[in-house]
């Protein structure tokens, strides 16, 4: 296979840009996006910040011949399919670049960072005549927030119809062939609207304002994702529709962690597909143990059927569409056989609801398997010294018992006032009006439920 099948699978990009020590900006969160958005990436380090998510206490800028030697040395190995530049503190530095990338060719994207989320200044006040000179005009995309674009354009942005004209001026008068006024800090709008003016038009980009998401290292990850596009060969508009939907997952998603602005989380991106898979696999594997053990768990199907759910990894979970389990149930097909349902997320309502409820409480408690009560399990339960609690549905009150959903909460605030907020690993009840009596084994995964169940079983 020649070298041409190799860039095609593994594009390259470059993020030439300062190190944010905290993690959560600068090459740190392009490089992850970068390997998110299935790009290798490469480095051109500006600057090294003494960093965290409330501020920054030092900063060290590198000499520009070294910042060029890294970008040449890298275009001579592998070459470059896209870049982006993030911190670029003073004017030197920028004409270095601006001269390294025109004479490569290569597409740049250029995030015109210029403060900190902390409010710490990145960028020089004399190096921003440079930035518009040297660097703007041979960018292939500028992605300004509000107050770059103001600083860049003399428009004061307070709506839309302002960020159009600061986008349009970025392309005509200073020279960039494309431009994405971002709307974040635009709050005459409802929704987050990215204005893009490219090749004579305008495109918007509107996406939910996440309230309590993370926004350190928003600024890198966007216009990195944007540069991986281009890499990977998409156009402007689908480079950006693309970056603008990674934002949605790795800003909800983010990193909740600092005294400041916690950081976004790129490997969302990849993480939550890959746990739906991992929970696909585990139910499947549970399944089949059931399957092999049949004749043990046809004597515990519930009157309304048996069903066995997992959740994806907790800091993910925000409804019963992030719990699998198996639409319509196991049910019995017979006195000797099982008919059990496809596995799907969303598959369940009652045990996906019990689920979240206790999750809240209990991270590592990620599955759980209904069985049909009974004296005799519970007493070998007990025997084999798993953390049994009985709940009374009988004491539930009637406003909860109203609202659908809400008696799976109630259940497990029950369970764990009487286990003293001991995580049980069975909750069981006997039943009420129109309540089917209920046993309810918990554990960590999946095939983990179904091992404690048949242990339970075969004691």
């Amino acid at each position: 296979m020649n070298s041409s099948w190799w860039r095609k699978l593994y594009p390259v990009a470059i993020t030439i840009a300062g190190s944010d020590s905290g993690g959560g900006a600068g090459i740190e969160a392009d490089l992850k996006t970068f390997a998110a958005m299935s790009v290798h990436g490469t480095v051109a380090l500006t600057s090294i910040t003494a960093q965290n998510t409330y501020s920054v206490t030092a900063v060290y800028d590198l000499p520009p011949e070294i910042i060029v030697k890294q970008i040449e040395t890298v275009w001579e190995d592998t070459r470059i399919d896209a870049g982006k530049t993030g911190m670029l503190s003073n004017s030197n530095t920028i004409r270095a670049v601006a001269s390294v990338v025109s004479k490569l060719g290569f597409p740049l994207v250029v995030d015109p960072v210029m403060i900190a989320k902390s409010g710490a200044a990145l960028l020089k006040p004399d190096a921003v005549e440079s930035l518009i000179k040297y660097l703007i005009p041979i960018a292939k995309v500028v992605t300004p927030n509000r107050f770059e674009a103001e600083k860049l354009t003399n428009i004061n942005i307070n709506n839309i119809d302002d960020a159009r004209a600061a986008a349009k001026y970025i392309v005509k008068e200073l020279g960039a062939e494309a431009a994405v006024v971002k709307g974040g800090h635009i709050e005459s709008t409802n929704d987050v609207i990215d204005i893009v003016y490219y090749n004579g038009s305008f495109y918007e980009f509107p996406g939910p304002r996440i309230p309590d998401g993370c926004r350190h290292g928003t600024g890198c990850s966007f216009s990195a994702a944007i540069a991986a596009g281009l890499a990977r060969g998409l156009g402007v508009v689908e480079a950006i529709r693309l970056a603008k939907e990674f934002m949605y997952t790795v800003i909800k998603h983010g990193v909740k962690i600092g005294k400041g602005f916690c950081p976004v989380n790129p490997i969302a991106w990849l993480e939550i597909p890959a746990e739906k898979y991992r929970v696909i696999e585990n139910l499947k594997q549970a399944v089949q143990i059931i399957k092999l053990n049949q004749e043990y768990f046809i004597k515990y199907i519930p009157e309304t059927g048996m069903n066995i759910v997992m959740a994806i990894n907790p800091k993910y979970v925000e409804s019963i569409n992030d719990i699998a389990g198996i639409r319509g149930r196991i049910v019995k097909y017979s006195d000797r056989e099982l008919r059990i349902g496809d596995i799907d997320f969303g598959a369940s309502t009652h045990l996906a609801r019990l689920l979240l409820a206790i999750i809240k409480y209990d991270p590592e408690i990620r599955a759980v398997m209904n069985i049909k009560y009974s004296d005799e399990i519970v007493e070998k339960a007990r025997s084999i010294n798993y953390k049994v609690v009985y709940v009374d549905r009988r004491n539930e009150p009637e406003s909860i018992k109203s609202i659908e959903g809400y008696s799976m909460q109630w259940i497990v605030d029950e369970a764990l006032k009487l286990s003293k907020g001991e995580t049980p690993d069975i909750i069981y009840d006997k039943g009420d009006i129109g309540k089917e009596p209920m046993i309810r084994i918990f554990g960590k995964t999946a095939i983990d439920v179904v091992n404690k169940t048949l242990n339970i079983i075969k004691t």
